[in-house]
């Protein structure tokens, strides 16, 4: 029960982080952010029709190689456009910055639960910032 309580008073810190604060602010303006919804249902539903195309067998004569390189290429353009966005640059800092509270807390926690010291454990902070290989990121 003891566990439980402290996991209560670790989620209340978690709340009173500014990174916190940060996330659900951005969040909020990342959702009203009318144009940047626009984009991302043109995004969704491009994806949806190029899911649709490449589900095609390859010897169904109706699938159309030209269609699929022509919605990958719209949704490349789509994406880079929501990724320019500057409501969508500041919700993806925050969350990076979230994610990384929260892979820590993670860490520190199961290193405790393995029988490290909670006051001394430290992890391995083994990011090198190129989160196009990294499991976590990519």
């Amino acid at each position: 029960m003891e566990a439980i309580k402290q996991a209560r008073a670790l989620g209340k810190a978690i709340q009173a982080d500014e990174r916190y604060a940060e996330y659900h602010a951005a969040k909020e303006v990342n959702d009203s952010d009318e144009p940047l919804q626009d984009l991302i249902g043109e995004f969704n539903l491009v994806r949806q029709q190029l899911g649709l195309e490449a589900t095609k067998h390859d010897d169904d004569s109706t699938k159309d190689k030209d269609k699929i390189d022509r919605l990958n290429l719209q949704a490349r353009e789509i994406h880079a456009r929501i990724m320019d966005n500057e409501s969508m640059k500041r919700f993806t800092n925050a969350k990076t910055a979230m994610d990384a509270m929260i892979s820590e807390v993670s860490a520190i926690i199961s290193l405790c639960c393995d029988g490290e010291d909670p006051d001394t454990c430290q992890p391995v902070n083994d990011c090198s910032g190129g989160c196009s290989s990294c499991a976590k990121c990519g």
